[in-house]
C-alpha cells in the first residue's frame, strides 16, 4: 500500500500545475532550486560553447567548461553573464532555456514561476535583460530578488525581524555587502571584485614571476587548493603545469601558498574595506545588532582560507562562514517564493 501511495506522489508531483524554482544565475556557475521538490536540482558552470561564425549553441554547463582551451578555433567557450549581470542577452537565454529544460524535461507544458537572483547595484536596464531572458526561456512568471537578501535568507537569518544582520556574499563576478532589517536592505554596496578576480591575479602573478602561462582552470584549481586570507601555520606548494613564456614550451613550477597571498591580497583588501564602508554608514541601533551577530559570510569567494579571520582581524567583530555557504543564495531564491507579498510591500517602501 506505502508503495502504490509513493508511487501516486511521484506521479501527481510530474503532473503538478504549480512548478516554481529559484535560480541563482551567477558569473561563475548556475545554481537551480525546485521549490515543490525542496532541493537544487542542478549546479553546472554558467558556460556555453557556441560556434563562432553561425553563434549555434553546441553545448552547455559542464561539457561545455571541458571544452574550455581545448577547442578548435571555429569553437569558442564563452560566459555569458560578466560581473553578475548579463553580457550577451541571446547565450543568456539559450542557456537558461537548457537549464530549465534539464531540470523539467522536454515535454513540459506547465511553465514554472521563476526567482532570479541579481547583485543589489544593478541598473534598471540589467533587471529588465534578466526577466526578459527568463520569459523568453520559458518562464510563465519572472521574479527579482538581490543576492545579499537571498543570501541571508538561505543562511537561516530571519530578514523580517527588527534588527540588523549583515551578510558579505562573494560570488564569482561580484562581491553583494548588505545590512538587512524589516525585510529591507538598509545599507548596501555591490562591487565587482570577486572570485573571478583571484582567479585573474594568479594568473598576472605566475606571468610576471615565473614566466609561466596558465589558464583559467589551473588558477582555479591553485585558489582551491593552496590559496589563502593570510599566511598559513605550514607554508603549502603546488606543482603547477603551463607554457614557459621564453622557449614556448611545457614547464612545470613550484608555486607556495604565500605568492598565492600576495597576488590576491589587493583583491581580498578591497572586499575588505568595502565591508568597513558599509559599517560606516550602517545606522547606530543597527551597529549593535551586528556586534551581537556578527557578520556572515556566503559565497564561494568566502572559502578562501582564512579569510573570516582577515575580515574579522580588520572588523574587530565576529565573522561566521554560512552553513550552506555556496547554496546559500540560490536556497535564500527559492524561499523568497513564499515570501512575495513581504518582498513587494519592501519594494515599494524602498522606491
Amino acid at each position: 500500500m506505502k508503495k502504490n501511495k509513493t508511487k501516486s506522489n511521484k506521479f501527481l508531483s510530474f503532473f503538478n500545475f504549480n512548478k516554481s524554482i529559484g535560480i541563482d544565475l551567477g558569473t561563475a556557475n548556475t545554481l537551480v532550486y525546485f521549490k515543490q521538490r525542496e532541493e537544487i536540482v542542478l549546479n553546472e558552470p554558467s558556460v556555453v560553447a557556441i560556434d563562432k561564425d553561425t553563434r549555434k549553441v553546441l553545448a552547455v554547463g559542464l561539457e561545455a567548461k571541458e571544452m574550455i582551451g581545448k577547442t578548435p578555433d571555429y569553437i569558442i567557450a564563452v560566459r555569458p553573464l560578466k560581473e553578475g549581470v548579463i553580457a550577451d542577452y541571446d547565450i543568456t537565454e539559450a542557456m537558461i532555456k537548457y537549464f530549465i529544460k534539464k531540470v523539467f524535461g522536454t515535454f513540459n507544458i506547465f511553465r514554472p514561476e521563476v526567482m532570479i537572483c541579481v547583485p543589489i547595484e544593478v541598473t534598471g536596464v540589467e533587471k529588465r535583460a534578466v526577466l526578459e531572458a527568463a520569459i523568453s526561456a520559458g518562464a510563465k512568471r519572472a521574479y527579482l530578488i538581490e543576492e545579499g537578501r537571498a543570501a541571508a535568507l538561505g543562511s537561516g537569518i530571519d530578514i523580517s525581524a527588527p534588527e540588523g544582520s549583515m551578510i558579505v556574499d562573494i560570488g564569482g563576478g561580484s562581491t553583494d555587502i548588505a545590512v538587512i532589517s524589516l525585510g529591507g536592505t538598509v545599507v548596501s554596496k555591490s562591487i565587482r571584485t570577486a572570485g573571478n578576480n583571484f582567479d585573474e591575479d594568479i594568473i598576472r602573478y605566475v606571468k610576471k614571476v615565473h614566466n609561466l602561462l596558465i589558464g583559467d582552470r589551473t588558477a582555479e584549481y591553485i585558489k582551491i587548493n593552496i590559496g589563502a586570507a593570510l599566511e598559513l601555520e605550514t607554508e603549502e606548494f603546488l606543482d603547477v603545469k603551463g607554457r614557459d613564456l621564453m622557449t614556448g614550451l611545457p614547464k612545470t613550477i613550484k608555486l607556495s601558498s604565500n605568492e598565492v597571498l600576495e597576488a590576491i591580497s589587493d583583491s581580498l583588501m578591497q572586499i575588505v574595506n568595502n565591508v568597513k564602508t558599509v559599517l560606516e554608514k550602517t545606522p547606530p541601533e543597527l551597529s549593535a545588532d551586528i556586534v551581537d551577530k556578527g557578520i556572515v559570510m556566503t559565497g564561494g569567494g568566502s572559502l578562501i582560507r582564512e579569510f573570516p579571520k582577515l575580515l574579522s582581524n580588520y572588523t574587530q567583530l565576529p565573522v561566521y562562514l554560512a552553513e550552506n555557504t555556496l547554496e546559500s543564495v540560490v536556497l535564500g531564491a527559492g524561499m523568497a517564493l513564499d515570501k512575495l507579498d513581504i518582498l513587494r510591500r519592501v519594494e515599494k517602501m524602498e522606491r
